[in-house]
């Protein structure tokens, strides 16, 4: 290790002098408390270093060391339901050390426990020949998540080859050698543990386009703007518009197998919120606790700012481990703009050269780099398996404008726009998502799998919907001006049933027991009853049939109160609402 003197702080930044041989990146601990914080910056033997700390009370000449080794995260059973601040330290841990609701600087833990002892069964022989990313046994880490235990990487990424030796079961710590990995030159031991640095992705095998759609339960997403396994998407939109409880539905319900959290910068009691919900909240799918397949980190807004940039890194490598197993993994960033902030205060500390609003000039290629960590992959190692992760970030720019660096930086790289507005979250409206300025690139990739496996007219229905919503956006221009009953029976027509598809079919309510899930078959058959009764409306209009008598049919309350229908309900009552509407036509 490398030990040099703090020659100036400056806030979260502290410029070093004396360090031999150090890299960019590498870890250090800073001052006589012995601060975490990570080189950004190298000019001869002086450095400049990111500390993750409150750095009052520093002095001149205090001591700085190099570990050597970059910040990395510690891989193996006992994330999932773990709790983490921005550089994977157990928040719970922290507060037993700290003996206070305050988080005291220059201590720390171990991203995995030490003493917690996991059952472990091999799934290779001794003799075998293995290399890295072979899974050689699992843990049953929750009852949702089996743990695959592989062998790592090294830290540049290169594969490791060798024999396995004295593999053995039984209940082990995760630093305990459960194996020998013998190469030709030396024994590796093997552990329940590896590590991998942050700010390097994953090795793979080769990349899939995604072709499959990540169902979140929320109508307005999976029926109208999807966003596919292994997909990217933004969520921006301005205060109190929705964006932290859309992203808490995406956690709550999308069929990712595993969901990884970061609150970046957000309010505390957002993250609390999470930390309290998820427990209780039973996945409608397996029928266990959320928390059983959830990791959180928090870097909320009375953390240190510096942390935040590594707390997207951190969850995002987290996302990659357990992707490599062959899980889809959900990893949703609230909010990437604290992340930028976090970049342009160090870049100002570094007195770089300032690009759009003062954010660095690099901005637009971080954005990039860490949406790039998503996709659907083949992971290298045997047995052959798939993965994919699924990057969701929100955006929080200031007033809700789109033209920030952060939202057009983003907007480049993600594949879908769920633009939040805050005229419909006045409304109560929600999710607030606009129907006509959001969109999802991702209808080629998905229409094939959604017909053949979900229902042959989803894509028309979709299609339908969205034609109507754009023309009660035109003809309300005309309402306006001329009003609503000097419209023909054919926009009057579609005026009410746009109307319903907002109202029963857009709107959701995430408070309530029923309707804040909804599932892909209940999805389909509430797009068609809207749209069976539109086009029999129609038929009758040609008929003759005044359209106030239209509007006041009864079985448009059973369309309505669809929404709140159970789901093991849904296919019957689906063919009652059906009926109905074919009665209440057949009798004018």
């Amino acid at each position: 290790m490398n030990e040099g003197k703090i020659a100036k702080i400056a806030g979260p930044l502290v410029l070093a002098e004396g360090i031999t041989g150090a890299k960019m990146f590498d870890m250090v601990k800073v001052g006589n408390m012995g601060l975490i914080g990570e080189i950004i910056e190298l000019h001869g033997d002086s450095c400049s270093i990111q500390v993750y700390e409150e750095t009052a009370g520093l002095g001149i000449g205090e001591p700085v060391t190099s570990t050597g080794e970059p910040l990395v995260v510690e891989l193996g059973p006992g994330i999932i339901e773990n709790f983490y601040d921005g550089i994977q330290r157990p928040l719970k841990d922290l507060a037993d050390q700290s003996q206070s609701a305050f988080i005291a600087r220059g201590i720390t833990a171990p991203g995995l426990s030490r003493t917690k002892k996991w059952d472990f069964k091999p799934t290779v022989n001794n003799g075998d020949t293995v290399q890295s990313g072979d899974i050689i046994g699992e843990v049953q880490e929750t009852v949702l998540i089996n743990h695959k235990i592989m062998i790592p990487f090294k830290a540049s990424g290169e594969i490791l080859t060798g024999k396995i030796k004295d593999i053995r079961s039984g209940s082990f710590l995760v630093t305990d050698v459960i194996a020998q990995l013998e190469t030709s030159d030396h024994q590796i031991p093997l552990t329940l543990m590896q590590k991998w640095p942050i700010r390097k992705s994953r090795p793979v095998k080769q990349k899939f386009l995604p072709t499959e759609p990540l169902f979140t339960g929320q109508r307005v997403i999976d029926a109208l703007f999807p966003v596919v396994k292994g997909g990217t998407a933004c969520i921006p939109g301005p205060f109190g518009s929705g964006k932290t409880v859309t992203q808490h539905q995406l956690a709550k319900w999308s069929d990712a197998k595993i969901v990884v959290y970061v609150g970046c910068g957000e309010r505390g009691n957002e993250m609390t919120d999470v930390l309290m919900e998820f427990p209780e909240l039973i996945d409608p799918k397996s029928g266990q606790p959320l928390m059983k397949r959830t990791v959180l980190i928090a870097n909320t807004s009375n953390m240190p700012v510096a942390a935040r940039e590594a707390s997207i890194y951190t969850g995002i490598t987290l996302a990659e481990y357990f992707r490599d197993m062959g899980y889809d993994v959900a990893m949703m960033g609230d909010s990437t703009s604290r992340w930028a902030e976090a970049l342009r205060e160090m870049s100002g500390r570094l007195e770089e050269m300032p690009g759009d609003e003062g954010y660095p000039a690099y901005l637009a290629s971080r954005i990039a780099e860490f949406y790039e960590r998503a996709g659907k992959v083949e992971a290298l190692g045997n047995p052959k398996r798939e993965g994919s992760v699924t990057a969701i970030g929100a955006v929080s720019p200031p007033g809700g404008d789109l033209s920030d660096p952060v939202v057009q930086a983003t907007l480049r790289v993600a594949k879908v726009f769920w633009g939040l507005d805050a005229s419909l979250a006045y409304k109560r409206h929600f999710p607030a998502i606009n129907w006509l300025g959001s969109y999802s690139l991702y209808y080629p990739n998905i229409d094939n799998y959604l017909v053949q496996n979900i229902h042959s007219e989803w894509v028309k229905q979709r299609t339908e919907v969205m034609e109507l919503l754009q023309k009660e956006a035109e003809l309300e221009e005309i309402a306006r001006l001329v009003g609503a009953e000097s419209l023909s029976a054919d926009n009057r027509l579609i005026l009410e049933t746009a109307k319903s598809i907002r109202e029963d079919f857009l709107h959701q309510n995430s408070f309530h027991e029923i309707d804040t899930y909804c599932s892909p078959n209940k999805i389909q058959k509430m797009m068609d009853i809207i749209l069976t009764f539109h086009s029999d409306a129609q038929k009758a209009i040609a008929k003759g049939v005044a359209v106030k008598l239209l509007f006041n049919l009864e079985v448009r309350e059973n369309i309505a109160r669809f929404r709140y229908i159970p789901e093991k309900e849904i296919d019957a009552a689906y063919i009652d609402i059906k009926n109905k509407i074919q009665d209440s036509f057949g009798k004018l």
